[in-house]
């Protein structure tokens, strides 16, 4: 029997990330590989091979048009951790094409970061290194007037979707209040996880620490807008961690910037950040550059996940590690 064609455009992964030696001997048993890098794959390279495509692993184009000239297509294994809205979902469903996202396999490494982040906003500790550096810090209860515990304190989440999940049990050891708002669950699904479900302005006004965890879709893209924004509590502690499309990303950071709340940004609407951009010079910020989730370890998890969910789709078995699209709720997805 001829060998399944698996197609790889994975761009912008490299092929450090999903194409190791070892992940390459492993799919190489499993069918003949076609593979891209440095950037998206060609049309006229798609197009050659598309009638005896069976896997495609990638970000690849997939209207209807395309789908109908794939006749053999059983999965696309997107090795991001979003849902790009260039793909036909629903007709995907209906066709019995698994769609996936490797979305889980980030999200122990971005919870460990928001973590830290958390703990070294309700510190202060991104304040007293340039304090010390600079021979005027403080020691002591003299250096902690505005240092707050994560022991206790008024935790909420907003979103709680796979970054949610992976954060939810780091932060259960601290004995906090841990609210979520997220309209796409149920409130009695939340308390079965063991979470109060509130509204916006709850999660916003009565929380000591506040993760933004919510992805971007055609509904809520800019939702958290100025006047939202300024009834955060004062003095909270906020983590923009998932992306920075949900929120007046000017006014975020101009409220933080005049000590409204405390921030730790690592994700922008413009990636690179462009070297003049005013959003380097705002004060009381932590930023980092969308370090979160790309560790090696995380880039181990995908392969992992992937080379696990390739082989129970070519086995004809459900896919059991990568996340599924949901077709209606990926085609409203709007991140980059």
């Amino acid at each position: 029997m001829t060998k399944p064609l698996i197609f790889m455009d994975p761009y912008p992964r490299n092929e450090a990330m999903v194409y190791t030696s070892g992940c390459a001997a492993s799919l190489d048993a499993m069918g003949t590989v076609v593979a891209h890098w440095g950037s998206r794959a060609p049309d006229a390279l798609v197009e050659a091979h598309l009638a005896d495509m069976t896997i495609l692993i990638g970000q690849t184009d997939m209207p209807k048009e395309r789908l109908d000239r794939a006749p053999n297509l059983r999965a696309i294994l997107n090795v991001k951790a979003n849902w790009e809205p260039n793909i036909d979902y629903v007709e995907c469903h209906a066709r019995g094409i698994q769609v996936l996202s490797a979305a889980p396999a980030m999200a122990p490494a971005v919870a460990e970061f928001c973590l830290g982040q958390a703990i070294t906003l309700l510190r202060g500790l991104h304040l007293a290194d340039p304090l010390f550096r600079a021979g005027r810090e403080a020691y002591g209860i003299s250096g902690n007037q505005r240092a707050k515990s994560l022991y206790g304190a008024q935790v909420a989440m907003v979103g709680y979707g796979n970054l949610g999940r992976a954060l939810a049990p780091l932060l259960r050891p601290f004995g906090v209040r841990l609210m979520v708002h997220d309209p796409w669950l149920s409130d009695g699904y939340l308390r079965s996880e063991g979470l109060e479900p509130v509204a916006l302005e709850t999660a916003l006004s009565q929380s000591d620490v506040l993760f933004l965890l919510a992805g971007v879709s055609s509904e809520n893209e800019g939702f958290l807008d100025r006047a939202l924004l300024e009834t955060i509590r004062r003095d909270a502690s906020v983590i923009l961690a998932s992306r920075a499309e949900i929120v007046a990303f000017d006014a975020f950071l101009q409220l933080a910037g005049d000590g409204a709340f405390r921030v730790a940004v690592d994700v922008f609407p413009e990636e690179p950040v462009p070297a003049d951009s005013a959003c380097r010079s705002v004060a009381n910020v932590l930023f980092s550059s969308h370090l979160a989730g790309g560790l090696n370890a995380s880039y181990a998890r995908i392969r992992e996940a992937m080379l696990d969910d390739i082989a129970q789709i070519l086995k004809g078995l459900p896919p059991l590690r990568m996340q599924r699209a949901d077709p209606k709720l990926a085609a409203k997805m709007r991140s980059r």
